[in-house]
């Protein structure tokens, strides 16, 4: 009988206990499709979260619809470590607007969530590859094209162009203003570093340091006129990238005041920097204790390093990648500092998306030399260890490195000049796939071209492009670099002062505008040339500061002569006789329109390019005797 009545009184005294009103301050993501592959996983973020129960209504015209809802289903959740977090899977069914509650005892809040109905062809949707010239811009500094947004009332950071290391206003409609300069310049697509939230108090110019993985930072616009952006681009036969930093957060993100696990971001007794050591991630030779440092210590002391081992924050990290890809129509993503992140749920975060679109194309950057380190990290690589990154297309740096430094003096010496650029060429084999690198001569992160060759020479600028339009790969072009734009710093990697905005109106003098005419003529004429695009490579060694090679297939060829020497060089035309001996050696500079004869030597001039499309000699007819 006393058993009984404790009994009873512990039930009635559960009965009595208050819970905390629930609250909701984060949904993400922000809404969802139909028939995607990915399964939802609704992250909750608010207060007193921890066993909500969950149940869901449709709304009709605003209204609650009664009886069993059908089109969105939970199907499981789990709390956090935090009381202030509830994950929640979902069956997505059907199209439509519906109420989520989560109640606590009798309380309770409610948030309306949207389910869109796929677009027709988004699985199947294509990307950029071989045929397209990227143009890289750095977004706060491009253009400014809507003076109203340079400085915001909720973002701490304000606008100061007198600030070199601050915020600048260059912005989303700045982008869409500059179309027709990059279509002219014959780009067809375009990487803005990144434009989510970045809430620093300062050097938040960047972009890297996400504070809001779901808002465009409205110091650029806002997700609307980001989606518009892609759209308008499209229109003008433009593609867009999107840049994504999986491996780091910004310290302003609003979860780390309140993490969901502690171990959602690497944590360290003290402030502890990644060793930048990502070799140790397929060296055999490799301690544990270098491998964890690479992986888990941190880019920068305002970056905290991201634990995509958490299989909450990877399933996060998938779902906001597919979220952008799918609101925004986007094209392709860039990944920053991709060998710094977990390397096996990197590859993880990188195979969902691919599952969800299997056309798209993602370029990481790998900042590693030479080129077996960069090569283990492309999709496909027959590595060692059977690692496969899932990341189709890397940075092709070791080539960059070659093209710098075979023009940054005279290329004097055993090995120097063009010779570094044929050294790195041979490292081709290496590669899953040579159509996927990702060609360049310069980034917002190092010296400008102009200010690395030697002089500053013009020629030699021009030279670099030529070899970049015409070599394998998805060759990029950095804003301004178009106009031969140089650093306003006595230190050429300053990074602040590299990254000035574009010069418009008359700041284009008559020498930047020779450049743009130049650069223009070369790529307006690779995007109709899928030798270019799709062609083998056959180059020649010389030691005299000269590179030639060919790009060709069984119709045509294209021969490109490369001459950084100081003087005048003689093609040495015999020499190709294996290959050219399949063409007409009659063909056309695409370049001037003259017609050149390669069954005759030829002179190159100083520090200049010869550039010949040849086609393949025509089958002669045996005559039959009769």
């Amino acid at each position: 009988m006393k058993n009984r009545i404790s009994l009873i009184a512990a039930v009635l005294l559960i009965g009595q206990i208050s819970f905390a009103t629930p609250k909701i301050t984060q949904v993400e993501p922000l809404c969802w499709w139909t028939d995607m592959k990915t399964p939802l996983t609704l992250m909750f973020h608010g207060e007193d979260l921890q066993d909500a129960q969950v149940s869901v209504q449709q709304l009709m015209k605003g209204k609650v619809m009664r009886g069993a809802c059908q089109g969105l289903v939970p199907t499981a959740q789990h709390n956090a470590e935090s009381p202030n977090y509830l994950f929640v899977d979902m069956q997505v069914n059907q199209p439509g607007t519906y109420r989520i509650t989560l109640r606590k005892g009798k309380k309770k809040v409610t948030h309306d969530y949207v389910i869109n109905e796929r677009k027709a062809g988004s699985r199947e949707r294509k990307s950029f590859d071989a045929s397209d010239v990227v143009y890289l811009i750095m977004s706060d500094r491009f253009v400014d094209g809507d003076e109203s947004n340079n400085s915001t009332p909720n973002t701490k950071e304000k606008a100061d162009k007198n600030n070199v290391n601050g915020r600048w206003g260059g912005d989303i409609q700045g982008i869409i203003n500059s179309f027709d300069h990059i279509a002219k310049l014959g780009c067809t697509a375009i990487w803005p570093t990144p434009m989510l939230g970045d809430d620093e108090a300062a050097w938040s110019y960047h972009g890297y340091a996400c504070s809001d993985y779901y808002h465009i930072d409205p110091r650029y616009g806002s997700n609307e006129l980001y989606k518009q952006m892609v759209q308008q681009a499209h229109e003008k036969g433009l593609k867009i990238l999107m840049d994504m930093v999986p491996n780091h957060c910004g310290s302003a993100h609003w979860w780390i005041a309140d993490l969901p696990y502690r171990n959602w971001i690497n944590q360290f007794p003290q402030f502890t920097n990644t060793n930048n050591c990502f070799t140790a991630n397929y060296d055999i030779n490799a301690s544990e204790y270098d491998r964890q440092l690479s992986n888990r210590g941190w880019f920068d002391s305002p970056m905290p390093d991201m634990n995509l081992e958490n299989p909450d924050l990877l399933k996060y990290f998938q779902q906001w990648a597919i979220w952008w890809i799918e609101y925004a129509d986007l094209d392709g993503l860039r990944v920053d500092t991709y060998p710094y992140v977990e390397k096996i749920p990197g590859s993880l975060w990188l195979k969902a998306i691919r599952e969800e679109y299997p056309n798209i194309n993602i370029v990481g950057e790998c900042w590693t030399r030479p080129a077996p380190a960069v090569a283990y990290w492309q999709s496909g690589a027959k590595n060692f260890d059977g690692f496969d990154s899932h990341l189709p297309t890397v940075m092709d740096f070791p080539v960059e490195e070659a093209i710098r430094q075979a023009l940054e003096n005279d290329g004097h010496g055993w090995g120097n000049g063009l010779t570094r650029v044929y050294d790195a060429m041979t490292m081709d084999y290496m590669y899953a796939d040579v159509n996927k690198l990702f060609t360049f001569l310069g980034n917002h992160d190092m010296g400008r071209i102009t200010d690395v060759v030697k002089d500053k020479d013009p020629r030699r600028v021009k030279l670099a492009y030529v070899l970049l339009a015409t070599m394998r790969g998805i060759p990029q072009v950095l804003y301004g670099d178009e106009y031969a734009m140089t650093s306003k710093s006595e230190d050429p990697n300053n990074h602040s002062y590299l990254r000035a905005p574009l010069p418009q109106g008359n700041a284009v003098t008559a020498d930047m505008q020779d450049m743009f005419d130049f650069q223009s003529a070369l790529f307006q004429w690779r995007k109709n040339e899928p030798v270019l695009h799709w062609g083998k490579t056959m180059h020649f060694l010389s030691r005299d500061n000269t590179y030639a090679f060919f790009r060709y297939n069984d119709k045509e060829a294209v021969f490109v002569f490369a001459n950084a020497a100081e003087e005048p060089r003689m093609v040495p035309v015999k020499n190709y006789a294996e290959i050219l001996g399949q063409y007409n050696p009659v063909g056309i500079n695409p370049l001037t329109g003259e017609t050149i004869d390669l069954s005759q030597e030829q002179k190159v001039d100083a520090l200049s390019t010869l550039v010949v499309k040849l086609q393949n000699k025509p089958v002669q007819k045996k005559k039959i005797r009769r």
